[in-house]
């Protein structure tokens, strides 16, 4: 086996162990291969022992990607911020957003869509920690941003995500996936889908009820913040 075949092999068996401690179904947590900076060979490597969702920051590199990898049967999930002059590649190419924290964007998003391809599946981003450095909604912002983004024709608003702070302390992690939780409980909204949850969290994520973890130096091993953008 290569390293990340053992690689996902491992991350796998925590989601499966996390999920049957808190008595869900392991198959309700999807994986999602956080691919950012990672070559195209990598994602190959991936795909080839059973992978199927990726997660790009970077524009550019993930249309590269995309078009270097584009035999294969992918789901590819844009997770990083959002410029305005970004909005229609990313309606173009991507099949989710997890990303969405403000009205203009998702317009945009669903104004931009290609009439042929499906509804492109939104998670609203909410900073749940207040932290200034982090992009997200206000959580007191998201009730009327989720009903409007909900009404759009080229969207379908699937549920919401969140990065905490970081945290060391399993009860601290927990805390902040539970605040995100119930603030999609409390929308007036059928919502099937909460993207919380990383390497160092993904326990914790799951037994607040994520739906996907969103997973890169685990699979992968530590990024090369060197490469292009």
């Amino acid at each position: 086996m290569s390293t990340i075949e053992k690689n996902i092999a491992k991350v796998a068996a925590r989601i499966r162990e996390a999920a049957q401690a808190v008595g869900r179904d392991p198959a309700s947590v999807g994986l999602l291969a956080v691919s950012k900076t990672q070559p195209a060979a990598a994602i190959r490597e991936a795909a080839e022992a059973g992978i199927r969702d990726f997660g790009e920051n970077y524009l550019q590199e993930a249309l590269d990607k995309q078009a270097e990898l584009g035999e294969l049967p992918l789901t590819w999930h844009f997770i990083g911020p959002i410029q305005s002059n970004k909005t229609k590649p990313i309606a173009e190419h991507f099949d989710w957003v997890h990303s969405v924290d403000r009205l203009k964007i998702a317009q945009r998003l669903s104004d931009q869509r290609p009439a042929e391809l499906p509804p492109l599946n939104i998670c609203l981003q909410v900073n749940v920690s207040g932290e200034a450095s982090k992009s997200g909604c206000a959580p007191e912002e998201l009730p009327q941003l989720a009903q409007a983004v909900a009404a759009m024709p080229r969207l379908r608003l699937r549920g919401l995500m969140c990065i905490p702070a970081p945290s060391e302390d399993p009860a601290e992690q927990r805390v902040a996936f539970a605040r995100l939780r119930a603030l999609r409980d409390e929308l007036p909204l059928t919502l099937d889908t909460l993207s919380m949850g990383m390497s160092q969290d993904l326990e914790a994520a799951i037994a607040e009820g994520a739906t996907w973890v969103r997973i890169g130096t685990a699979l992968f091993g530590a990024r090369d913040y060197g490469r292009p953008q």
